[in-house]
């Protein structure tokens, strides 16, 4: 499929992309190529085949939800920079 000079501008102003005048005809090439390519995967027959959201099954990762007891105190202070009765100190934030 070609794509036309004009066409490439309009999309990169669509992008907000400056692209220089240069290599505008190497991405009507490269753009066309890529269209080229897609409307070979619209050629393959596909009857049968049940629409995916991914190509393989995915589960979800997360372990799950324990609960769990609070850290002590002083172990939790044990690696500030600076603390003052029993707390962290922190630059004042206005």
């Amino acid at each position: 499929m070609k794509i036309s000079q004009k066409q490439v501008l309009h999309v990169a102003h669509l992008a907000r992309l400056d692209i220089p005048e240069a290599a505008v005809d190497r991405l009507a090439d490269q753009i066309g190529t890529i269209l080229d390519y897609v409307d070979t995967l619209n050629q393959v027959d596909t009857t049968g085949v049940s629409a995916t959201s991914h190509a393989i099954t995915l589960t979800n990762a997360f372990r799950e939800d324990d609960e769990q007891g609070h850290l002590d105190p002083q172990a939790s202070l044990d690696n500030a920079p600076e603390r003052e009765d029993g707390s962290f100190v922190v630059p004042k934030v206005i």
